[in-house]
């Protein structure tokens, strides 16, 4: 790993791949720039969306404008570390392999360290006020360049381009707005809440499908909390807390071996003895009775990262 080079996503969502060889044929529509991820979603069956990971494919995604280190190239094949998503698999950041077309060199910052961030599902990157460019993902963050009543200019990893200013907030250095309630935990899940319905993806970390530990990452990120990105990992940090301290925000891990195994999944807790979790490939993102779910004996540990 001695070439590191800084490299920024140029695709609204990258998927970062185990190997150069783990795509399938299917997988084309997501190896290209632009990427076109609402149809390569669209196209793939449950036994697809299963062999994501029966196969070992995904690792992970990264969204637009996001910066990477790249630390090997083979042939169209970066191998990359992101450094916002945690892990033990390498210090510097989640490992993983991308195609070459979708980073391109990181443009020099514009002054300042103001940020828009897309707060609502997803938002349109315009090219110019009348022209639609990239359907970006909840919580895509790009440097401001300029601002008016109507839009927000940001630095694009390719020029310039426009952001509906009520689809964004702005971020000034590293200070996230208030979630405008007392109990961010709460925030956490009515954030949480918003994607209910949404199917399930192996990998997923963007707002076009989650994982159930990228739900878990992302739904922490908006009130400005790193948490690792693996599950295994979340559940060794934060503070530990037992079942009659549960409160709404915090997580539930789940093992096999009914909970004595490896860690295997993870939820937030919604309060009243219910999770919120994008659970399994066959289903989508829903709220559960914890005495009633099927995994209920598989709880082993419960983590809070919001205060």
């Amino acid at each position: 790993m001695s070439m590191q080079k800084r490299m920024i996503v140029a695709v609204s969502v990258a998927t970062v791949w185990t190997k150069p060889e783990s795509p399938r044929p299917l997988d084309e529509l997501a190896l290209r720039h632009p990427v076109e991820i609402r149809e390569w979603l669209k196209r793939m069956t449950i036994d697809d969306k299963l062999d994501l990971w029966e196969g070992n494919r995904i690792q992970t995604q990264i969204l637009y404008g996001t910066n990477v280190l790249v630390v090997e190239e083979l042939d169209d094949w970066l191998k990359v570390l992101i450094p916002q998503q945690g892990t033990r698999k390498e210090a510097l950041g989640y490992p993983g392999w991308v195609p070459r077309c979708q980073l391109v060199t990181e443009p020099e910052a514009p002054a300042g360290s103001k940020r828009a961030e897309v707060r609502t599902a997803q938002a349109w990157l315009y090219r110019n006020p009348s022209e639609r460019s990239i359907e970006l993902s909840y919580l895509t963050s790009l440097p401001v360049l300029d601002e008016t009543e109507e839009w927000v200019k940001v630095k694009m990893p390719e020029g310039a381009g426009y952001l509906k200013a009520n689809e964004v907030r702005l971020i000034d250095g590293s200070l996230i707005p208030e979630s405008g309630e007392g109990h961010i935990g709460r925030g956490i899940v009515e954030q949480g809440r918003r994607f209910l319905d949404l199917p399930y993806l192996w990998g997923g970390l963007s707002s076009f499908g989650y994982d159930c530990s990228g739900f878990a990452y992302s739904m922490h990120r908006y009130f400005g909390i790193s948490i690792p990105r693996d599950a295994s990992d979340q559940a060794k940090q934060g503070t530990l807390i037992t079942k009659e301290q549960l409160e709404p925000g915090d997580l539930l891990f789940f093992a096999y071996e009914e909970g004595k195994g490896a860690i295997h999944h993870v939820g937030i807790y919604a309060g009243d003895n219910r999770m919120i979790h994008s659970p399994e490939s066959i289903k989508s993102i829903e709220i559960v009775d914890l005495s009633s779910y099927k995994l209920a004996k598989e709880h082993c540990v419960s983590r809070r990262y919001w205060s």
